[in-house]
């Protein structure tokens, strides 16, 4: 069955025909996957506020930011297994990833303070409005997710991912790459390509909860879901802001 494949690796094919119900009353549907969403979105901000105010008021954000990145990969993992969890472990998960990217976005506005004063306020627009086009570019059908599509984004997806585990160890060695991080020009390209394939895996992400939906998955998938949609949006801002700083670097 080829309804379900995702870029994203917490909405695979497997993680919905294992749970596919024929009780229609206790159903997956796309309005409350997008529901709960929007819940784990506000948890995300909350949290994200609250390291983002400490670090303002000079409190070492570090702990808050490791706490966030080590605390939600684990419990990121724990749902992937888990999925009947999911309406336990996503909220948890929204409120260690705020704690993370309030703490990141807090450094980058302070490194960019004087070159670049709205980088935050731009990289969050930027995702919403990005977010926002892929959905009406889905809803209207203009971008369906073929099966060559998938094929594509899901390649493209695992090779980013593959590629960011390799600079990771290497910098444990002391080695840098440095378009990684820096602006030059293959680094802004590169990044640009990044955010471009980020982007494309919400088109995924935003057919599986469709198909999910209308094979009967049953309801707690909404929060699975939901999580996973999540991942993709951290993900997207998270990219955004480091080609806005590589930009802005170069001024």
């Amino acid at each position: 069955m080829e309804l379900f494949k995702s870029g994203n690796p917490t909405l695979t094919e497997k993680m919905f025909q294992s749970t596919l119900t024929a009780d229609r009353e206790h159903v997956m549907t796309v309005r409350g996957t997008l529901n709960k969403f929007g819940f784990l979105f506000l948890m995300v901000m909350a949290s994200a506020f609250f390291t983002w105010y400490s670090f303002n008021k000079g409190v070492d954000v570090s702990p808050y930011m490791w706490t966030g990145a080590i605390g939600g990969l684990v419990v990121a993992l724990v749902i992937v297994f888990k999925k009947t969890w999911a309406g336990y472990l996503a909220p948890a998960y929204a409120l260690l990833e705020g704690l993370f990217v309030g703490a990141i976005s807090a450094y980058y506005n302070f490194a960019f303070a004087e070159k670049a004063p709205f980088i935050i306020v731009q990289a969050v627009g930027l995702t919403f409005g990005v977010a926002i086009a892929m959905f009406l570019l889905y809803n209207m059908r203009i971008i369906r997710a073929t099966e060559t599509f998938k094929s594509v984004i899901i390649t493209a997806t695992a090779g980013i991912a593959i590629f960011y585990l390799i600079t990771i160890v290497l910098r444990f060695f002391s080695i840098d790459i440095p378009f990684v991080h820096q602006g030059s020009t293959f680094g802004i390209i590169f990044s640009l390509i990044v955010v471009g394939i980020a982007a494309l895996n919400l088109i995924l992400d935003f057919d599986m909860i469709e198909k999910g939906s209308d094979a009967g998955a049953p309801k707690y998938m909404e929060w699975y879901g939901a999580f996973g949609l999540l991942v993709t949006i951290v993900w997207l801002y998270l990219e955004i802001l480091r080609l806005l700083a590589k930009l802005n670097s170069r001024k």
